[in-house]
C-alpha cells in the first residue's frame, strides 16, 4: 500500500465522519424545533383553556416544581384534546385539579419514651 493510497483512503474517512457528524447535527436540530413547535401548540391550547388567574397560578408553579407543572399541562391539554372541557378553568377549579394530582404526602410522627 503507498502513500498515495493511504492518503486517499483518510480522505475519504475523514470526508465520512464530516458527513455524519453533519447529519447528527441536523437531525439533533430538527429534534430541538419539533420539540418548540410541540411547546408552543401546548402553550396556545393552555392560553386558550386558561383563565389568566389560573394560567398565573400554573406559572409560579413551573417555577418551583417544573416537573409536576409539566405533567398539570399535559393533563389540561389532554382534557381539552377529548372535548371534556366546557368552559375555561379558573383558578379554583386549577387549585382543586392540583390537589388531586399531587402527591400524597406522608405524616410523620415521633414519639419520645
Amino acid at each position: 500500500m503507498g502513500d498515495d493510497e493511504l492518503a486517499e483512503i483518510r480522505k475519504r474517512r475523514m470526508m465520512q465522519l464530516q458527513q455524519q457528524a453533519a447529519d447528527q447535527q441536523q437531525g439533533m436540530q430538527e429534534e430541538l424545533e419539533r420539540q418548540q413547535q410541540q411547546k408552543a401548540q401546548m402553550q396556545m391550547v393552555l392560553m386558550q383553556i386558561l383563565e389568566p388567574d389560573a394560567r398565573e397560578r400554573l406559572n409560579t408553579i413551573r417555577l418551583t416544581k417544573p416537573e409536576f407543572a409539566g405533567a398539570v399541562e399535559q393533563q389540561l391539554v389532554l382534557l381539552a384534546q377529548s372535548g371534556r372541557l366546557r368552559q375555561k378553568i379558573n383558578d379554583t377549579q386549577l387549585k382543586e385539579l392540583l390537589r388531586q394530582l399531587a402527591p400524597k404526602k406522608r405524616d410523620y410522627s415521633i414519639t419520645r419514651r
